[in-house]
């Protein structure tokens, strides 16, 4: 019998004597490695029995023998293969903790060549990346000569495979696996150059990985490990699912932290100036505008040499804070539809001075009306001053309905002065557009409300508008991709609509402003009068009004945008029918308009009704269809008197209230006056209804002449 034929036959007779007697099967095959060292088969049979027994101190021996010897046999490698899969793993598995610690019991040096020789082996980029991802993990040593190589072919096949997101299973290990490692490695030593740009791509990974939209896709049910999450949100269920990777492996905790860290350690690699490890966003603001501050005032060489450190330290505050507002104001842009706060905030121009900026010149004696104590009055000429200095504009929210307010206004306020910082200088305001041009920022719809917000608070309103456009787009396509729920896309959509309508009425274009009001309105449910009044009075500032300066950020739900759209369809219109020119048609939609809020508009009414006096006569048709409150019913009634001045009034009844209709001329027919008695008591039968439905029938009928009684 030949050799190959002698070790065929011991291998064999082994393996029958394993289930019977394990103990002899061994004998056999130490028997036949003493006859045969240099035979493949006899010693893998001995490290198979000894693996499948998970027997590790032994069948690691018996591995390093194979490997060390036989390093070209394929088999050898297919139980590599099968062993640095359990080591790049985290499974829990019986049999992938007996391959682990079978790893663990080779040497060092050996470990190490196994790796390098198993990546070697792998032909797909993502598994060999792993793999000496791997190596760098147990070997940090080896960082010095792989570790750049491995992040430069991470980016490389990023670019290659032509993904349309950072978000990927590449960017996500050079960023969280790769990266961190080189930059805490003392034996590394990176050009300025290769950190910024390393910085930019980790910076852009983190900032779209937070921002990212849910998709159903995309949802994972908060476990306990990443449920407690600083960031994206404390508590949120949504989170991130990478190609390519599995759902524990695509969860990157607290992200802003972990690249203000990131910002820290490249801070002090690059030796920058007044960088000692900023522990919050703000502290890391407040020390570039210091630095900004001295820079301007050295040398255009030295102002050079900061603008990079400026201008990513500036952006990622930006982008930080502006993600923490757009997430407060816009909340299902990160949650899901199905978040229980999720209806949209707005920023709107407040309007209490609607009621408040009209001096009234007398007061119906048989009224005795008195105004209360507490009434807002018209701001002072000290207050105008101030304004003319350019103070900022003070931001009204009601606190019971946004618990964060202070919070949200904060992170609205830092993000509007890293803005200013980095359009402070032109070099400066240059490497940021680089910035945003590589980051694509012009398709970030959240980016997108946010700067929105900061035009309207800054006065810019025609570029407001072309914002709010742009916004209008990305909001759409996003919808489009996400065939998200229609009742979450129409607060949205609202709330562009209603910004628009609100830098129309800024810019003087009133008619565009109604416009936009009543396409909002049409799409609002009226609700209950009283519940609407009590969040009202909730609302009524304490202090003085800023005239015309102050912002107001209000929820997007038919219960607080239906009073706002009322309050601006007013102060349309009150400009026109307090014109020298007579406009019955226009001071009718006043009187209509100011029931809302009642009696915060009585002076503007007295002011219609001295108007009306003044003329002698008025015509309004619509009255009897929308008018219901008993205070305006009772004083048109006086006016008809001749106590009240006998004024000629044209006020066409509902139809069918009237069994007859009289031309009413100079000369009141006593028919007139009856029908007229009983329009008013069947009118103040209706005093009862519900306001708010009142005046959404008002907006929804009355659509066209509305428009078209604006210019």
């Amino acid at each position: 019998m030949s050799a190959q034929g002698d070790c065929e036959f011991l291998v064999k007779r082994a393996r029958e004597l394993v289930p019977q007697d394990p103990y002899a099967a061994k004998a056999w095959l130490i028997t036949a490695r003493t006859l045969y060292p240099t035979d493949f088969n006899i010693q893998y049979e001995m490290y198979s029995i000894e693996r499948n027994a998970e027997r590790t101190a032994s069948a690691g021996r018996l591995l390093y023998d194979i490997f060390v010897n036989f390093p070209e046999q394929p088999v050898v490698w297919r139980e590599i293969a099968v062993i640095t899969a359990a080591l790049r793993n985290d499974s829990q598995d019986k049999h992938a903790q007996f391959l682990k610690g079978v790893f663990e019991t080779l040497p060092g040096p050996v470990q190490c060549k196994m790796l390098l020789k198993a990546t070697e082996q792998c032909f797909n980029t993502l598994e060999k990346a792993e793999m000496l991802l791997l190596l760098l993990k147990r070997f940090p040593e080896s960082v010095v000569q792989h570790g750049v190589s491995l992040g430069e072919s991470l980016l490389e096949a990023e670019t290659v495979e032509d993904l349309d997101t950072p978000v990927n299973c590449f960017r996500k290990l050079f960023v969280c696996d790769v990266l961190p490692l080189i930059l805490n490695n003392p034996e590394m030593c990176l050009p300025v150059s290769l950190l910024y740009k390393y910085m930019h791509k980790a910076a852009e990974f983190y900032i779209c990985y937070v921002t990212k939209e849910p998709s159903a896709d995309g949802q994972i049910q908060g476990s306990q490990e990443v449920g407690g999450l600083k960031s994206p949100g404390r508590g949120r269920s949504q989170r991130v699912v990478i190609g390519g990777l599995s759902e524990k492996s695509s969860v990157v905790t607290e992200p802003w932290e972990r690249m203000l860290e990131m910002v820290c350690v490249v801070g002090s690699l690059c030796d920058w100036k007044g960088e000692k490890g900023s522990r919050s966003y703000s502290e890391l603001l407040q020390r570039v505008t210091e630095l900004c501050r001295y820079m301007s005032a050295a040398d255009s060489e030295g102002f050079s040499h900061c603008c990079g450190q400026i201008v990513i330290c500036c952006s990622l505050v930006l982008f930080h804070c502006a993600f923490h507002y757009v997430s407060a104001v816009q909340p299902s842009l990160f949650q899901g539809h199905s978040s229980l706060s999720s209806s949209p905030w707005v920023l709107l121009e407040d309007l209490s001075s609607v009621y408040t900026d009209v001096e009234v010149e007398r007061k119906h004696a048989h009224k005795k009306r008195k105004l209360a104590d507490g009434r807002e009055k018209t701001m002072s000429s000290d207050d105008e001053d101030v304004l003319a200095k350019g103070r900022g504009r003070h931001i009204v929210v009601n606190n019971t309905e946004m618990s964060s307010w202070a919070e949200t206004l904060e992170h609205f306020r830092t993000a509007r002065e890293s803005w200013d910082l980095l359009h402070s200088h032109q070099s400066l305001e240059t490497e940021f557009a680089k910035i945003c041009s590589a980051w694509k920022t012009e398709m970030w719809l959240w980016f997108r409300i946010f700067l929105t917000d900061m035009l309207i608070y800054q006065g810019q309103y025609r570029k407001s508008l072309s914002s709010l456009a742009l916004m209008s787009s990305l909001q759409n396509q996003q919808n489009q991709n996400q065939n998200s729920l229609s009742t979450s896309s129409n607060l949205e959509t609202h709330r562009a609509i209603i910004q628009q309508a609100s830098c129309h009425y800024a810019l003087g274009e009133y008619r565009m402003a109604c416009e936009k009001l009543l396409e909002v309105v049409a799409g609002l449910t009226p609700q209950n009068q009283d519940a609407v009044k009590s969040i009202e009075e909730q609302r009524k500032p304490r202090s003085k009004t800023r005239k015309g300066n102050d912002l107001r950020l209000v929820p997007c739900t038919s219960k607080s945008i239906l009073p706002f759209c009322l309050q601006l369809m007013l102060a349309c219109f009150k400009l026109r029918a307090f014109t020298d020119n007579r406009d019955d048609l226009a001071l009718g939609h006043v009187i209509v308009l100011l029931q809302h809020d009642w009696p915060q508009g009585e002076n503007l009414f007295l002011k219609a009704v001295d108007k009306i006096c003044q003329q002698g006569s008025f015509q309004y048709e619509n009255f009897f269809n929308y008018v219901t409150n008993i205070d305006m019913l009772e004083e048109f009634a006086y006016l008809r008197t001749t106590e009240g001045g006998r004024v000629q009034l044209e006020l066409l009844p509902n139809q069918g209230m009237l069994i007859k209709h009289h031309t009413v001329t100079r000369g009141i027919t006593k028919g007139v006056k009856e029908d007229f008695r009983l329009a008013m008591e069947r009118q103040v039968s209706r005093c009862g209804e519900n306001l708010f439905t009142v005046l959404h029938r008002f907006c929804i009928n009355e659509k066209i002449i509305l428009i078209q009684s604006l210019p």
